[in-house]
């Protein structure tokens, strides 16, 4: 299964667990009831702001957009390379990859990779989950806001923060930067 159906799946079963209706998510998150069907099928690949808007609305973390619905057998607490979930971003060009075993533990890491020049926006603040997550600087310069707040990340450096606010990231830089994302807090 590609990553668009992967995420068409996963939010069919996330609504359906959550008892919402297409017409009820779409009230909720501010994505159009025609979107997130398409969405549903596989037949479009949700920018990043959509799927903050489609998370934030279901209580869960962007990270668990691209996990698989729980397995019937327990999950597995190993995650190959070449088993875990990459999707890019149609607007900005970002590349996520989830490292983390689905199911496995509260911790979630996610390796991003930001191309030059590009921004992504969520403007997503009200969360039915208490989300925080840390981000580490691996490679590249990223400029991230949060609420009122703004901070330059070099590699090595590390910041925390809760979700609870709209978060802007913007990579300055003349190469892609590269950071580790770790999150807690999410439903699973």
């Amino acid at each position: 299964m590609d990553i668009t159906e992967r995420v068409g799946r996963r939010l069919h079963d996330l609504r359906s667990a959550a008892g919402l209706s297409l017409d009820a998510l779409a009230r909720k998150s501010g994505v159009s009831r025609s979107n997130i069907s398409l969405i549903e099928r596989g037949q479009s690949s949700p920018t990043a702001v959509v799927l903050d808007k489609l998370s934030s609305a279901l209580g869960v973390s962007v990270a668990s957009m691209f996990e698989t619905s729980p397995p019937s057998t327990a999950p597995s607490p190993l995650a190959r390379a070449s088993d875990q979930p990459v999707w890019s971003d149609p607007a900005s060009g970002y590349r996520r990859r989830n490292v983390s075993p689905a199911g496995v533990s509260p911790l979630q890491l996610v390796d991003v990779v930001f191309p030059a020049g590009q921004r992504v926006s969520f403007e997503t603040s009200e969360r039915d989950a208490d989300i925080h997550q840390l981000i580490w600087m691996i490679d590249g310069v990223m400029e991230i806001g949060h609420g009122g707040e703004q901070w330059q990340l070099c590699p090595g450096d590390c910041l925390a923060m809760r979700l609870d606010a709209p978060v802007r990231f913007h990579n300055p830089g003349a190469k892609p930067a590269r950071y580790l994302v770790a999150l807690t807090g999410a439903k699973p």
